[in-house]
């Protein structure tokens, strides 16, 4: 079905992974295009709890958009091409399930922002970040400026995005880019017990959780407790919890 990703599903965690690893998984206009089908599949497939993205092979999660597309734009075109890959990112960072990035490598440019549309970022030890962008006469189009500043500061960010300086996942972890750094060999692991402690809760609460976080509104939050308490889930949770045992969540 995809020529440039990989789409795998194993008890409820669907893992996407950019399937390009001769050019460092770069974001090609199609491989843009495949991954908003496939996060539509997701969406649309009731049995997702979470959605996993990757990139193939060690060296790379997604080493920024294709140069050689990008230096054909005009102005007009450059604008379409932006608002396109926003959109896609932006699907990702609304889907009503949590997504996790295994950053397996050089996350740079769109590849950055892929990551920052994630809920989470998991990093191996070898991982690099950064935003380039200015190195090439451009600026981040893909949500980069948005998105950067609201996970580590203004400061921080603008020194990123102003200098195109890379930086190791230490550094990422040490200011709030990602969540987690391990060792490579650890990566998959790591993000896939992370996965498995979310699919075992119950998937309306998870949503819920994601919904209210994004509105920012304590009103939000009321409305959805509400509702959640007005589940067969919620019934089944309170009741295991009284009767001391695993609860077993329908998703109703």
């Amino acid at each position: 079905m995809y020529s440039h990703l990989l789409y795998a599903v194993n008890d409820s965690i669907a893992t996407i992974t950019v399937n390009r690893p001769t050019v460092r998984n770069a974001l090609n206009i199609a491989t843009i295009e495949e991954l908003d089908a496939a996060i539509a599949q997701a969406k649309n497939d009731n049995s997702i709890r979470v959605v996993v993205l990757t990139g193939a092979g060690e060296k790379a999660f997604a080493a920024g958009a294709d140069i050689s597309e990008i230096s054909a734009l005009s102005a007009e075109a450059g604008r379409e091409f932006s608002l396109r890959g926003q959109k896609v990112f932006d699907a990702i960072e609304s889907l009503d399930r949590p997504t996790i990035a295994a950053v397996n490598g050089y996350a740079l440019g769109g590849g950055c922002e892929l990551a920052m549309a994630c809920t989470m970022r998991v990093a191996s030890e070898t991982a690099v970040f950064g935003q380039p962008e200015v190195k090439l006469g451009l600026i981040p189009g893909y949500g980069g400026t948005q998105r950067l500043p609201r996970l580590v500061g203004k400061s921080r960010a603008l020194h990123l995005l102003l200098t195109g300086e890379s930086i190791s996942a230490a550094e990422a972890l040490r200011i709030g880019l990602v969540d987690r750094v391990v060792p490579g060999p650890e990566l998959a692991e790591a993000v896939g017990e992370i996965a498995r402690r979310i699919v075992v809760n119950a998937p309306l609460a998870v949503r819920y959780c994601l919904e209210a976080v994004r509105s920012g509104e304590q009103s939000a939050e009321a409305m959805l407790f509400g509702q959640s308490c007005g589940t067969e889930d919620m019934k089944e949770g309170t009741r295991a919890f009284l009767e001391k045992r695993a609860p077993v969540f329908t998703g109703k």
